[in-house]
């Protein structure tokens, strides 16, 4: 059955929406995956603010293309469904690949896009296993503490120290008193 005009141009500004808060994308291809390994799939990547679409090819390139994105037309044949990743994409990719490993042979990566380049799966295999967010903010907060802490010892040594700076001035100057 044909999709009306007004269904293409609801699909187009779907996907378009999608793409607006997206920082990277997942290309797949499915083939009998089951509704409960999708809805699981949908669940996991929920958590890390991801959303999984089926996607019309045609479509989603025009979407593409009105976004400003690049449109790998390579990689839109057959049946495709697009991972969306916003606010985190390396941790949208690790449960891509994670997905992969679990249903190979009903799942396949075909590549990504990320910063207006196109991916291989190969290099959506290396964005996954980038730090998440979270763990980036930890290792900068580490960065950025660590010089502090530096900077505390160093001040601590010197304030104990003082006295004993006082004590050996005090100590000097009463042993010359009692030499007088």
């Amino acid at each position: 059955m044909a999709i009306t005009r007004e269904r293409k141009e609801e699909l187009v500004k779907g996907y378009g929406d999608l793409l607006s808060q997206a920082t990277g994308i997942v290309i797949t291809e499915y083939k009998n995956i089951s509704v409960a390994q999708v809805h699981n799939l949908r669940d996991k990547l929920r958590e890390v603010e991801g959303a999984y679409v089926v996607t019309k090819n045609t479509l989603f390139a025009i979407a593409l293309k009105e976004a400003g994105w690049p449109v790998p037309e390579e990689l839109l044949a057959g049946q495709t469904a697009v991972i969306f990743g916003a606010a985190n994409f390396p941790q949208v990719a690790k449960m891509s690949v994670s997905f992969l490993k679990d249903f190979e042979g009903f799942f396949s990566i075909k590549g990504g896009i990320m910063a207006g380049a196109v991916l291989s799966p190969a290099q959506v295999d290396v964005v996954s296993s980038l730090p998440s967010l979270d763990e980036l903010r930890s290792q900068l907060a580490g960065l950025i503490s660590q010089p502090a802490a530096g900077l505390v010892s160093v001040v601590n040594a010197v304030v104990a120290g003082v006295p004993q700076v006082v004590q050996a001035y005090v100590s000097k100057h009463e042993s010359g008193d009692a030499a007088a």
